[in-house]
Protein backbone atom coordinates (compact mmCIF):
# COMPACT_ATOMS: atom_id res chain seq x y z
CA UNK A 1 0.00 0.00 0.00
CA UNK A 2 1.45 3.45 -1.15
CA UNK A 3 2.23 5.73 1.92
CA UNK A 4 0.99 9.12 0.20
CA UNK A 5 -0.45 10.42 -2.42
CA UNK A 6 2.53 11.09 -4.10
CA UNK A 7 3.99 7.29 -3.80
CA UNK A 8 0.91 6.23 -5.23
CA UNK A 9 1.31 8.41 -7.79
CA UNK A 10 4.54 7.03 -8.49
CA UNK A 11 3.32 3.39 -9.06
CA UNK A 12 0.65 4.53 -11.44
CA UNK A 13 2.75 6.76 -13.50
CA UNK A 14 5.66 3.78 -13.27
CA UNK A 15 2.55 1.58 -15.35
CA UNK A 16 2.35 2.01 -18.96
CA UNK A 17 -0.85 2.54 -19.92
CA UNK A 18 -0.61 4.23 -23.32
CA UNK A 19 -3.28 4.48 -25.86
CA UNK A 20 -2.37 2.28 -28.59
CA UNK A 21 -4.35 4.13 -31.33
CA UNK A 22 -2.32 7.18 -32.24
CA UNK A 23 1.11 6.77 -32.54
CA UNK A 24 2.07 5.33 -29.02
CA UNK A 25 5.78 5.69 -29.70
CA UNK A 26 6.09 2.63 -26.93
CA UNK A 27 4.97 -1.00 -27.53
CA UNK A 28 4.12 -0.81 -23.93
CA UNK A 29 0.34 -0.06 -24.19
CA UNK A 30 -3.03 -1.02 -23.28
CA UNK A 31 -4.91 0.10 -19.71
CA UNK A 32 -4.86 -3.48 -18.75
CA UNK A 33 -2.15 -3.36 -16.68
CA UNK A 34 -3.03 -0.32 -14.75
CA UNK A 35 -6.80 -1.62 -14.42
CA UNK A 36 -5.56 -4.97 -12.40
CA UNK A 37 -3.39 -3.44 -10.27
CA UNK A 38 -5.77 -0.92 -9.32
CA UNK A 39 -8.24 -3.41 -8.55
CA UNK A 40 -5.94 -4.92 -5.99
CA UNK A 41 -5.49 -1.48 -4.69
CA UNK A 42 -9.19 -0.50 -4.47
CA UNK A 43 -9.74 -4.13 -2.69
CA UNK A 44 -7.19 -3.45 -0.10
CA UNK A 45 -9.88 -0.13 0.95
CA UNK A 46 -12.84 -2.19 1.30
CA UNK A 47 -14.20 -1.67 -3.36
CA UNK A 48 -15.70 -4.13 -5.18
CA UNK A 49 -14.01 -4.12 -8.26
CA UNK A 50 -15.37 -5.15 -11.46
CA UNK A 51 -13.18 -4.97 -14.75
CA UNK A 52 -15.34 -4.87 -17.57
CA UNK A 53 -13.33 -5.64 -21.14
CA UNK A 54 -14.45 -2.81 -23.47
CA UNK A 55 -11.95 -3.83 -26.50
CA UNK A 56 -9.60 -6.50 -26.09
CA UNK A 57 -7.20 -6.27 -23.45
CA UNK A 58 -8.68 -2.40 -22.34
CA UNK A 59 -11.32 -2.22 -19.78
CA UNK A 60 -13.30 -0.48 -17.60
CA UNK A 61 -12.68 -0.66 -14.38
CA UNK A 62 -15.65 -0.08 -11.74
CA UNK A 63 -15.34 -0.05 -7.55
CA UNK A 64 -18.11 0.48 -5.61
CA UNK A 65 -17.63 0.78 -1.37
CA UNK A 66 -21.54 0.81 -1.45
CA UNK A 67 -24.34 -1.54 -2.43
CA UNK A 68 -27.05 -0.99 -4.49
CA UNK A 69 -29.56 -0.26 -2.34
CA UNK A 70 -31.14 2.94 -3.97
CA UNK A 71 -29.23 5.84 -1.46
CA UNK A 72 -28.24 8.66 -4.14
CA UNK A 73 -24.87 7.62 -6.01
CA UNK A 74 -21.50 9.79 -7.46
CA UNK A 75 -18.58 9.03 -9.10
CA UNK A 76 -15.19 10.11 -9.06
CA UNK A 77 -14.16 9.14 -12.98
CA UNK A 78 -10.53 9.84 -14.63
CA UNK A 79 -9.06 7.73 -17.72
CA UNK A 80 -6.76 4.91 -17.85
CA UNK A 81 -4.90 5.65 -20.68
CA UNK A 82 -2.44 8.28 -21.66
CA UNK A 83 -1.33 9.68 -24.51
CA UNK A 84 1.91 8.58 -26.72
CA UNK A 85 5.61 9.15 -25.56
CA UNK A 86 7.75 9.48 -28.87
CA UNK A 87 9.64 12.45 -28.56
CA UNK A 88 9.58 12.86 -24.68
CA UNK A 89 12.28 14.44 -23.37
CA UNK A 90 12.44 13.03 -19.74
CA UNK A 91 11.99 9.50 -18.66
CA UNK A 92 8.29 9.05 -19.90
CA UNK A 93 8.14 6.17 -16.99
CA UNK A 94 10.55 6.93 -13.88
CA UNK A 95 8.01 9.03 -12.05
CA UNK A 96 10.80 10.87 -11.09
CA UNK A 97 10.90 13.33 -8.11
CA UNK A 98 13.08 16.78 -8.35
CA UNK A 99 12.43 20.57 -7.95
CA UNK A 100 8.97 19.83 -6.14
CA UNK A 101 7.22 18.08 -9.43
CA UNK A 102 6.95 14.52 -9.85
CA UNK A 103 7.37 13.80 -14.04
CA UNK A 104 6.79 11.59 -16.03
CA UNK A 105 3.79 10.29 -18.47
CA UNK A 106 0.22 10.93 -17.18
CA UNK A 107 1.39 13.15 -14.17
CA UNK A 108 -1.25 15.60 -14.79
CA UNK A 109 -2.68 14.20 -17.55
CA UNK A 110 -4.58 12.12 -15.34
CA UNK A 111 -2.81 10.17 -13.34
CA UNK A 112 -2.30 12.92 -10.82
CA UNK A 113 -6.12 13.81 -10.82
CA UNK A 114 -6.64 9.70 -10.67
CA UNK A 115 -4.39 9.62 -7.19
CA UNK A 116 -5.65 12.65 -5.34
CA UNK A 117 -9.22 10.78 -5.80
CA UNK A 118 -7.77 7.58 -4.93
CA UNK A 119 -6.35 8.70 -1.99
CA UNK A 120 -9.03 10.69 -0.97
CA UNK A 121 -11.23 7.15 -1.11
CA UNK A 122 -7.95 5.93 0.79
CA UNK A 123 -8.44 8.34 3.71
CA UNK A 124 -12.08 8.17 4.16
CA UNK A 125 -12.26 4.18 3.79
CA UNK A 126 -14.38 3.87 7.14
CA UNK A 127 -16.94 5.85 6.12
CA UNK A 128 -17.66 4.81 2.76
CA UNK A 129 -20.11 1.89 3.27
CA UNK A 130 -22.36 4.31 5.05
CA UNK A 131 -22.26 7.57 3.71
CA UNK A 132 -25.75 9.13 2.58
CA UNK A 133 -24.62 9.33 -0.95
CA UNK A 134 -22.97 6.70 -2.18
CA UNK A 135 -18.85 7.19 -4.00
CA UNK A 136 -17.89 4.96 -6.73
CA UNK A 137 -14.86 5.00 -8.70
CA UNK A 138 -14.78 4.45 -12.34
CA UNK A 139 -11.81 4.15 -14.12
CA UNK A 140 -12.10 4.98 -18.32
CA UNK A 141 -10.69 3.05 -21.11
CA UNK A 142 -9.91 5.18 -24.40
CA UNK A 143 -10.56 8.72 -23.69
CA UNK A 144 -7.44 10.04 -25.56
CA UNK A 145 -8.70 8.19 -28.61
CA UNK A 146 -12.73 7.49 -29.21
CA UNK A 147 -13.94 7.71 -25.70
CA UNK A 148 -15.18 3.97 -26.33
CA UNK A 149 -15.11 3.14 -22.41
CA UNK A 150 -17.44 6.61 -21.16
CA UNK A 151 -19.54 5.58 -23.82
CA UNK A 152 -20.24 2.15 -23.09
CA UNK A 153 -20.56 2.45 -19.28
CA UNK A 154 -23.34 5.87 -19.32
CA UNK A 155 -25.05 3.57 -21.69
CA UNK A 156 -25.01 0.62 -19.52
CA UNK A 157 -24.69 2.30 -16.13
CA UNK A 158 -25.54 5.61 -16.79
CA UNK A 159 -29.08 5.34 -14.85
CA UNK A 160 -27.19 4.61 -11.29
CA UNK A 161 -25.84 8.14 -11.46
CA UNK A 162 -26.82 11.63 -9.75
CA UNK A 163 -23.64 13.18 -10.62
CA UNK A 164 -19.76 12.77 -11.79
CA UNK A 165 -16.77 14.10 -11.40
CA UNK A 166 -14.45 13.61 -13.83
CA UNK A 167 -10.72 14.31 -13.23
CA UNK A 168 -8.56 15.99 -15.44
CA UNK A 169 -6.21 18.58 -14.89
CA UNK A 170 -7.84 21.71 -14.35
CA UNK A 171 -6.18 23.59 -11.42
CA UNK A 172 -8.96 22.13 -8.86
CA UNK A 173 -11.42 24.58 -10.87
CA UNK A 174 -14.57 22.99 -11.69
CA UNK A 175 -15.14 22.71 -15.38
CA UNK A 176 -18.97 22.65 -15.79
CA UNK A 177 -19.03 23.65 -19.55
CA UNK A 178 -16.83 22.32 -22.63
CA UNK A 179 -16.98 22.52 -25.88
CA UNK A 180 -17.33 19.26 -28.12
CA UNK A 181 -15.76 18.35 -31.21
CA UNK A 182 -16.11 16.83 -34.66
CA UNK A 183 -12.67 15.25 -35.96
CA UNK A 184 -13.09 14.61 -39.76
CA UNK A 185 -11.26 13.70 -42.95
CA UNK A 186 -12.22 15.47 -45.82
CA UNK A 187 -11.26 13.14 -49.50
CA UNK A 188 -10.70 14.14 -52.80
CA UNK A 189 -10.03 12.33 -55.95
CA UNK A 190 -8.85 12.60 -59.43
CA UNK A 191 -6.94 11.12 -62.34
CA UNK A 192 -3.26 10.01 -62.24
CA UNK A 193 -0.83 11.22 -65.07
CA UNK A 194 2.35 11.79 -65.94
CA UNK A 195 3.01 15.09 -64.67
CA UNK A 196 4.82 16.19 -68.16
CA UNK A 197 1.33 15.94 -69.44
CA UNK A 198 -1.01 17.19 -66.33
CA UNK A 199 -4.17 17.61 -68.88
CA UNK A 200 -4.74 14.45 -69.01
CA UNK A 201 -4.82 14.02 -65.04
CA UNK A 202 -7.04 14.97 -62.62
CA UNK A 203 -5.75 16.89 -60.04
CA UNK A 204 -6.65 15.55 -56.66
CA UNK A 205 -4.41 18.19 -54.28
CA UNK A 206 -5.35 21.27 -56.35
CA UNK A 207 -9.21 20.05 -56.15
CA UNK A 208 -8.64 19.73 -52.09
CA UNK A 209 -6.64 22.99 -51.75
CA UNK A 210 -9.37 24.93 -53.53
CA UNK A 211 -11.81 23.25 -50.79
CA UNK A 212 -10.01 23.87 -47.84
CA UNK A 213 -9.67 27.31 -49.00
CA UNK A 214 -13.42 27.88 -49.39
CA UNK A 215 -14.14 26.23 -46.31
CA UNK A 216 -11.93 28.00 -44.23
CA UNK A 217 -13.38 31.36 -45.54
CA UNK A 218 -17.15 30.57 -45.63
CA UNK A 219 -17.64 27.86 -43.14
CA UNK A 220 -15.24 29.41 -40.68
CA UNK A 221 -17.48 32.77 -40.94
CA UNK A 222 -20.88 30.16 -40.43
CA UNK A 223 -19.35 28.88 -37.23
CA UNK A 224 -18.39 32.10 -35.65
CA UNK A 225 -22.03 32.70 -35.06
CA UNK A 226 -22.21 30.18 -32.65
CA UNK A 227 -21.06 31.31 -29.43
CA UNK A 228 -21.17 31.15 -25.74
CA UNK A 229 -20.59 33.35 -22.98
CA UNK A 230 -17.95 31.12 -21.40
CA UNK A 231 -16.61 29.47 -23.99
CA UNK A 232 -16.85 31.98 -27.39
CA UNK A 233 -17.52 31.24 -30.57
CA UNK A 234 -17.07 27.58 -32.45
CA UNK A 235 -13.94 26.76 -34.29
CA UNK A 236 -12.72 25.66 -37.83
CA UNK A 237 -9.14 23.93 -37.79
CA UNK A 238 -7.24 22.17 -41.07
CA UNK A 239 -4.33 20.04 -39.24
CA UNK A 240 -3.67 17.41 -41.24
CA UNK A 241 -2.99 16.88 -45.27
CA UNK A 242 -1.98 14.18 -47.32
CA UNK A 243 -0.98 13.77 -50.84
CA UNK A 244 0.44 12.22 -53.82
CA UNK A 245 3.05 10.34 -54.53
CA UNK A 246 5.64 11.66 -56.41
CA UNK A 247 6.26 15.17 -58.18
CA UNK A 248 6.23 13.68 -62.01
CA UNK A 249 2.79 12.30 -61.14
CA UNK A 250 -0.58 14.09 -61.00
CA UNK A 251 -1.68 12.77 -57.91
CA UNK A 252 -5.37 10.87 -58.16
CA UNK A 253 -5.96 11.34 -54.02
CA UNK A 254 -5.47 13.74 -51.32
CA UNK A 255 -6.84 14.32 -47.77
CA UNK A 256 -7.35 16.46 -45.14
CA UNK A 257 -8.47 15.77 -41.14
CA UNK A 258 -10.39 18.84 -39.51
CA UNK A 259 -11.27 19.76 -36.39
CA UNK A 260 -14.20 21.89 -35.75
CA UNK A 261 -14.69 23.01 -31.88
CA UNK A 262 -18.71 22.63 -31.07
CA UNK A 263 -20.50 24.89 -28.51
CA UNK A 264 -23.80 24.02 -27.03
CA UNK A 265 -25.43 26.81 -29.74
CA UNK A 266 -23.85 24.88 -32.77
CA UNK A 267 -25.12 21.50 -31.35
CA UNK A 268 -28.05 22.81 -30.52
CA UNK A 269 -28.48 23.50 -34.05
CA UNK A 270 -28.10 20.33 -35.88
CA UNK A 271 -23.83 20.23 -34.90
CA UNK A 272 -20.76 19.89 -36.79
CA UNK A 273 -21.27 17.25 -39.12
CA UNK A 274 -24.22 19.02 -40.39
CA UNK A 275 -22.46 22.24 -40.78
CA UNK A 276 -19.74 20.34 -43.08
CA UNK A 277 -21.89 18.70 -44.81
CA UNK A 278 -24.65 21.69 -45.70
CA UNK A 279 -21.00 23.79 -46.45
CA UNK A 280 -19.46 21.20 -49.02
CA UNK A 281 -23.10 20.72 -50.61
CA UNK A 282 -23.82 24.64 -50.63
CA UNK A 283 -20.44 25.31 -52.47
CA UNK A 284 -20.77 21.97 -54.76
CA UNK A 285 -17.01 21.33 -53.48
CA UNK A 286 -15.59 18.26 -55.31
CA UNK A 287 -14.75 16.28 -51.52
CA UNK A 288 -16.76 13.71 -49.28
CA UNK A 289 -16.56 13.57 -45.46
CA UNK A 290 -15.19 9.97 -44.16
CA UNK A 291 -14.26 9.30 -40.73
CA UNK A 292 -16.14 11.56 -38.65
CA UNK A 293 -16.40 11.33 -35.05
CA UNK A 294 -17.93 13.95 -33.28
CA UNK A 295 -18.35 14.82 -29.07
CA UNK A 296 -20.58 16.64 -27.69
CA UNK A 297 -20.29 19.91 -25.55
CA UNK A 298 -21.11 19.94 -22.28
CA UNK A 299 -23.04 21.92 -20.00
CA UNK A 300 -23.88 21.08 -16.55
CA UNK A 301 -25.95 24.06 -14.39
CA UNK A 302 -23.84 26.35 -11.74
CA UNK A 303 -27.24 25.71 -9.50
CA UNK A 304 -26.67 22.04 -9.56
CA UNK A 305 -26.28 20.71 -5.91
CA UNK A 306 -23.21 19.09 -6.05
CA UNK A 307 -21.43 21.83 -7.78
CA UNK A 308 -22.46 24.68 -5.54
CA UNK A 309 -20.83 21.58 -3.14
CA UNK A 310 -17.69 22.11 -4.71
CA UNK A 311 -17.67 25.83 -4.98
CA UNK A 312 -18.60 25.76 -1.43
CA UNK A 313 -15.58 24.30 -0.89
CA UNK A 314 -13.57 26.95 -2.64
CA UNK A 315 -13.41 25.53 -6.21
CA UNK A 316 -14.40 28.01 -8.59
CA UNK A 317 -16.09 27.53 -11.67
CA UNK A 318 -14.69 27.92 -15.42
CA UNK A 319 -15.32 26.41 -18.80
CA UNK A 320 -12.64 24.75 -21.78
CA UNK A 321 -12.54 24.37 -24.94
CA UNK A 322 -11.54 20.79 -25.20
CA UNK A 323 -13.58 17.68 -24.03
CA UNK A 324 -13.25 14.74 -22.40
CA UNK A 325 -15.61 11.87 -20.78
CA UNK A 326 -17.81 14.15 -19.29
CA UNK A 327 -19.48 15.24 -22.35
CA UNK A 328 -20.27 11.46 -23.04
CA UNK A 329 -21.16 11.13 -18.96
CA UNK A 330 -23.31 14.28 -19.66
CA UNK A 331 -25.02 13.42 -22.71
CA UNK A 332 -26.14 10.39 -21.80
CA UNK A 333 -27.93 11.77 -18.97
CA UNK A 334 -25.36 11.70 -15.84
CA UNK A 335 -24.59 15.59 -15.30
CA UNK A 336 -20.47 15.65 -14.68
CA UNK A 337 -17.94 18.02 -14.12
CA UNK A 338 -14.08 17.88 -14.52
CA UNK A 339 -11.66 18.62 -11.85
CA UNK A 340 -8.31 17.65 -10.61
CA UNK A 341 -5.15 18.75 -9.74
CA UNK A 342 -2.41 19.91 -12.11
CA UNK A 343 -2.14 21.89 -15.22
CA UNK A 344 -3.59 21.48 -18.47
CA UNK A 345 -0.94 23.55 -20.70
CA UNK A 346 1.23 20.08 -18.62
CA UNK A 347 -0.95 17.78 -20.48
CA UNK A 348 0.42 15.79 -23.45
CA UNK A 349 4.08 17.82 -23.21
CA UNK A 350 7.30 16.15 -23.87
CA UNK A 351 8.25 16.78 -20.19
CA UNK A 352 5.00 16.43 -18.58
CA UNK A 353 4.77 16.99 -14.45
CA UNK A 354 3.01 17.94 -11.95
CA UNK A 355 3.51 20.23 -9.20
CA UNK A 356 3.61 18.09 -5.46
CA UNK A 357 2.30 20.81 -3.80
CA UNK A 358 -1.08 20.85 -6.30
CA UNK A 359 -1.44 16.68 -6.16
CA UNK A 360 -1.29 17.17 -2.19
CA UNK A 361 -3.72 19.91 -2.32
CA UNK A 362 -6.07 17.83 -4.84
CA UNK A 363 -5.94 15.13 -2.39
CA UNK A 364 -7.00 17.07 0.36
CA UNK A 365 -10.24 18.84 -1.60
CA UNK A 366 -11.28 15.09 -2.47
CA UNK A 367 -10.72 14.05 0.93
CA UNK A 368 -12.97 16.79 2.70
CA UNK A 369 -15.57 16.69 -0.47
CA UNK A 370 -16.25 12.89 0.43
CA UNK A 371 -16.25 13.67 3.83
CA UNK A 372 -18.91 16.68 3.83
CA UNK A 373 -21.03 14.10 2.06
CA UNK A 374 -22.15 12.63 5.15
CA UNK A 375 -24.62 15.29 5.98
CA UNK A 376 -26.51 13.76 3.37
CA UNK A 377 -27.74 15.15 -0.32
CA UNK A 378 -27.15 18.80 -0.51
Amino acid sequence: MSQNVVSLLQQLVRIPSVNPDNAPGTDRIGEETLAIFLSGWLESIGAEVTLEEIRPGRPNLIARFAPLDGRPRILLGPHLDTVGVGGMTIDPFAADLRDGKLWGRGASDTKGPMAAMLWALHENRDLLATLPVAVDFVAFMGEESGQWGSRHFVKHHGALYQFALVGEPTSMETVHVTKGSLWATLRATGRAAHSSMPEKGDNAILKLARSIDRLDSHLGAHLAGFTHPVLGRSTLNLGVIRGGSRPNIVPDLAEAELDIRITPSLSAAGGALQALAEAIENHALPVEIVKPHENPPMETPLAHPMVQRLLAQGSKPAGAPWFSDAAHLSHGGVPSVCIGPGSIEQAHTADEFIELSALEQGADFFTAFIRGLAGGPA
